[in-house]
């Protein structure tokens, strides 16, 4: 299975402890955030990586260029912001299966790719999220999910339990063909197909986190497990 890794982000939230890089190439001790992100996607089974850039895309390239990816990487560069939405459509030009994982270049969750594949199968919808639960939570939104579709996203606020959007789902490649060339995937398209019953769900309680804030930046330097 191939995967589309969004990377083309400012990091405008991170820039008080990043600020000469891009957020995937943040260092977790003595590596970036994307050789773990690489490492985990190569454990997964994912056999080809469609890396999409734009902010300071260069430096992304010339890491690559010096690092040993486990998967064989091909790069798309967004030249100009065209949102969620549109940088996923952007890349998927480059995507030859019928299906394809995508996850976000500063977030790591550890959902078991082959068990997501099966639920999108079975449940015959355009694109299926990757939930996972969480408790005591203010930071994300959450989503009401029957067991089979979701039914609605829900604003940020406080929670005592709750799923949540885990940032990696798997798409439908032609599920974005009539979407313009810039768009929200979460306003233009993912409230749009919860209306239809197109959005399917998966509910693992893997390892997570989002690296996109000080805090949990922090964190990451000694809850990620070491490359071995």
């Amino acid at each position: 299975m191939e995967c589309i890794v969004l990377a083309g982000g400012f990091g405008t939230r991170l820039q008080s402890v990043v600020n000469d890089r891009p957020k995937c190439l943040a260092p977790i001790r003595e590596l970036p955030f994307l050789a773990y992100l690489f490492h985990y996607l190569h454990r997964e089974g994912i056999t080809r990586i469609i890396l999409s850039l734009g902010y300071k895309h260069e430096l992304v390239e010339e890491w690559l260029r010096h690092y040993s990816s486990p998967v064989p990487t091909e790069v798309v560069i967004e030249h100009e912001p065209l949102g969620t939405g549109g940088g996923i459509k952007f890349a998927l030009q480059k995507v030859t299966d019928d299906n394809v994982l995508v996850v976000n270049g500063d977030t790591l969750f550890s959902i078991n790719v082959p068990d997501l594949l099966k639920s999108h199968r079975k449940n015959g919808c355009s694109v299926t999220l990757g939930l996972k639960p969480m408790q005591d939570f203010d930071r994300y939104g959450t989503v009401d999910f029957d067991g089979k579709y979701i039914t609605a996203f829900r604003e940020k606020q406080y929670c005592k339990n709750g799923l949540i959007n885990g940032g990696v789902f798997i798409l439908n490649k032609e599920a974005l063909q009539t979407m313009p060339a810039k768009f929200s995937m979460e306003q233009d398209f993912l409230s749009v197909e919860v209306d239809k019953k197109n959005v399917g769900g998966h509910i693992e309680d893997a390892y997570f986190i989002d690296i996109g804030i000080p805090s949990d930046y922090e964190k990451a330097q000694w809850e990620i497990e070491p490359i071995h």
